[in-house]
């Protein structure tokens, strides 16, 4: 009989909204309940525009926005155990491929907008699951 290998590292990408919130409390409880650490993981980009970063934007700072959006969701989840934060550039989707090379599990939430328009906006959680280097779980929004 094989063994199923131990979870040691969960990453769970968070971008604030609620599916968010629901897929870092479920990845909080895999964690509590195998020992694993979590690292709580969001993205960001300057705002684009056909292509281009838009100009006239001074004052704003997409990253301490990210940083902001990690810190209430990881309390709107309140979480009971320790996690790494980390707010880094680039895409959400590629970010997440690459921490999974370090992780066991990555977990992903999805806010169901539809078939239509997951493909018109590029679905996060399918991307992952097509690329992640380990397994994923993606946890729907609650209702």
């Amino acid at each position: 009989m094989t063994e199923t290998p131990a979870v040691r590292s969960i990453v769970v990408g968070v971008d604030g909204s609620d599916s968010a919130i629901a897929a870092l409390r479920w990845a909080a409880k895999q964690a509590e309940l195998t020992g694993a650490s979590l690292k709580v993981l969001t993205a960001w980009q300057y705002p684009m525009a056909y292509g281009a970063a838009l100009g006239g934007l001074d004052d704003y700072d997409p990253a301490s926005t990210a940083a902001e959006i990690l810190a209430e969701t990881v309390t709107k989840a309140d979480i009971k155990l320790p996690v790494e934060t980390e707010v880094a550039p680039g895409s959400s989707a590629a970010l997440l491929v690459e921490a999974s090379a370090g992780a066991d599990l990555l977990v992903v939430g999805r806010r169901g907008h539809g078939e239509l328009l997951d493909v018109a906006l590029g679905s996060v959680s399918a991307y992952v699951v097509a690329h992640a280097h380990c397994p994923v779980v993606v946890v729907h929004q609650a209702d």
